[in-house]
């Protein structure tokens, strides 16, 4: 499985990433359902890290339901190709006509909760992410699963509501080795 190659190519940058990689990991290689969103545990999901060509700001939306500014992405919907779902998703959410894909490389994995909401039950996302590049002069259209939709100078993310992985993929982004 191509996913299972990328995720034992993935370098973690620290140990919170170590800890969700070898999740993920092990996630994937048990569960052979694990793109489909109606596993009642929990699925893998794709989401799109996208920089401005400078590399100085990223494309954050404020996601609705978890009231945080997160990066673009969701459900597989039984492709396995991540990289092809983080671009769909962040296209779908954003507006953009289109993203330039950095590198196959997954950029960074997270694995969080998602609570109980009406039919759905409590479960988990196993999040991979690859790393884009968009134009920050494009203009943007926030979907319905978000309040709103902006560009952020990667400096200025610390300051709003958002989760650690965001951050850790702030700093990745600041590290030349991760880009």
């Amino acid at each position: 499985m191509h996913l299972l190659e990328a995720l034992a190519a993935h370098v973690a940058y620290d140990e919170e990433e170590a800890r969700a990689l070898e999740q993920i990991r092990a996630f994937v290689a048990e569960e052979r359902r694990c793109f489909d969103r109606t596993l009642p545990a929990g699925h893998v999901t794709g989401s799109a890290w996208v920089l401005d060509h400078g590399r100085r700001y990223v494309l954050l939306t404020h996601h609705r339901k978890l009231d945080l500014w997160l990066q673009l992405g969701g459900h597989a919907e039984n492709e396995d190709d991540v990289a092809a779902v983080a671009s769909r998703e962040a296209l779908e959410e954003s507006g953009l006509a289109r993203i330039e894909l950095v590198s196959e490389a997954i950029f960074d994995v997270d694995v969080h909760a998602i609570p109980a909401r009406g039919d759905e039950p409590f479960h988990l996302h196993y999040d991979v992410r690859l790393c884009f590049l968009g134009d920050r002069r494009a203009r943007l259209r926030a979907s319905s699963e978000s309040r709103e939709i902006a560009w952020f100078a990667l400096g200025a993310v610390a300051g709003l509501k958002t989760d650690a992985s965001v951050l850790r993929m702030v700093r990745k982004s600041a590290d030349r080795r991760f880009g």
